[in-house]
């Protein structure tokens, strides 16, 4: 079994694309069933999942971007609390380059053009682990452009998004400002994200096929542990 763990938000275009990575899943994992899950805001929680089915061997790969608090702290004490003796949790998301590549899908998508300047919006962790993870995104995203990027964070962290908008538009008088999305789905941070005063705000990763193939790879990963250890 794959719990399938998001972070929640009350926007219902959230768990749209929550669910819409799960049937990519399902498609990619005939046989396998696949459940979705909740760190916080929505239910079920990952306890729940896990406590209906101790009966079955499960993989919970939690669908965050970085590894923050939930990832580190939050997910591993709902599978301890549900009783469940037999789950494995995969690594978060990180900086994949699959994911760096969707990046620059959205951002040209959304209307991004060369000498653009770039500002990489995440949703900001007080762990500083995960901080080390959006400015290794944000250095990928630069290479892959050819261009600086900055930082700029929706929530907990700073400079804000707005401010780093802000900051770009100071150092490069006369050039457009276009902001990456490192979100996962719709919600509070992405509308945050479209009003911070750019040109181009893209959309969030969505269920984009290379991100389905990742949780794939982070399923097979741990199925193959699994078997190795048995």
């Amino acid at each position: 079994m794959i719990v399938l763990v998001a972070h929640g938000t009350r926007d219902p275009a959230g768990p749209e694309v929550i669910e819409a990575l799960a049937d990519g899943v399902r498609a990619g994992a005939p046989g396998v069933p696949v459940r979705v899950a909740y760190a916080d805001v929505r239910a079920p929680s990952v306890t729940d999942v896990l406590a209906a089915h101790r009966d079955q061997h499960a993989v919970v790969v939690p669908a965050f971007l970085a590894a923050g608090y939930h990832v580190r702290v939050d997910i591993p004490a709902q599978i301890v609390a549900s009783g469940h003796r037999d789950a494995v949790l995969t690594e978060a998301f990180g900086p994949a380059p699959e994911l760096v590549a969707v990046l620059i899908e959205r951002l040209r998508q959304g209307g991004y053009r060369p000498g653009d300047g770039v500002v990489l919006a995440a949703a900001g962790s007080s762990d500083h682990r995960a901080l080390v993870h959006v400015h290794d995104t944000a250095y990928a995203l630069g290479v892959r452009l050819g261009t600086p990027v900055r930082i700029g964070y929706a929530a907990t962290a700073r400079p804000s998004v707005a401010e780093a908008v802000a900051s770009l538009r100071d150092t490069l008088p006369g050039a457009r400002v276009a902001v990456a999305s490192w979100l996962l789905a719709p919600g509070l941070f992405q509308r945050k994200l479209d009003d911070a005063g750019a040109d181009v705000a893209a959309n969030p990763l969505g269920a984009h096929p290379r991100v389905v193939a990742l949780i794939l790879r982070r399923y097979h990963a741990a199925a193959q542990r699994i078997a190795t250890a048995a």
